[in-house]
C-alpha cells in the first residue's frame, strides 16, 4: 500500500474543503490566524509602558490568589517553562512580564465567556530577572512576581 499517496489525497482534500469555505465567505484568513496584535504592548521597553500599552495604570499590591509556577533556576534562559493560575473570580486577563528583558512584555492572554484562569507556556529570557505577573479581574488589575535567576542567556545571550 502506498501510504505517501494516501497522505497527498488526504492533504489535497483538506486543502480544498479549506479553500472552498474562504471562497464562500464562511472563515476569512485573517481572523483564522490570529487575533488583533497589540504591538504598542509589545514593543514596549520598559514595563511602566508595558503596562500601559495593556491598559493597566495602577495594579493592586501582590495578590496571594494568584500562583506563578516557575522554575527558581533556569539552566536555558531561552525556553523557561511558566505556569499562571489565577483564584480571582472573574479572571479575564493574564499578563506576563520580563522585568529586565528588552521588551518586558512576553505574553498576553485574554480569557472570554468564564474561562478557568490557568495558563502555561515557555518564555525567553536574557538574565536573571523577576517575572511579573498582571491579572486583570471585576475590572481591578492585580499582579504577583517571582524572581527566576537564568544560568545561560535566553536573548541572545
Amino acid at each position: 500500500m502506498n501510504t505517501k499517496r494516501r497522505t497527498f489525497l488526504k492533504s489535497a482534500g483538506a486543502a480544498s474543503t479549506v479553500a472552498v469555505a474562504v471562497a464562500a465567505g464562511l472563515i476569512k484568513p485573517t481572523e483564522v490566524l490570529a487575533a488583533e496584535w497589540n504591538k504598542a504592548a509589545f514593543e514596549a521597553k520598559g514595563v511602566p509602558d508595558a503596562l500601559k500599552g495593556i491598559g493597566v495604570a495602577n495594579p493592586a499590591a501582590d495578590s496571594r490568589d494568584i500562583l506563578i509556577k516557575a522554575p527558581d533556576i533556569a539552566e536555558n534562559g531561552a525556553v523557561v517553562p511558566v505556569e499562571v493560575t489565577s483564584k480571582l473570580a472573574g479572571t479575564t486577563s493574564i499578563a506576563i512580564l520580563v522585568e529586565k528583558n528588552a521588551n518586558p512584555l512576553t505574553a498576553n492572554f485574554d480569557l472570554a465567556n468564564g474561562a478557568e484562569g490557568y495558563v502555561s507556556t515557555r518564555i525567553k529570557m536574557g538574565q536573571t530577572s523577576n517575572v511579573r505577573v498582571v491579572v486583570k479581574a471585576g475590572g481591578k488589575a492585580y499582579t504577583a512576581v517571582k524572581e527566576v535567576k537564568v544560568t545561560i542567556g535566553g536573548c541572545g545571550g
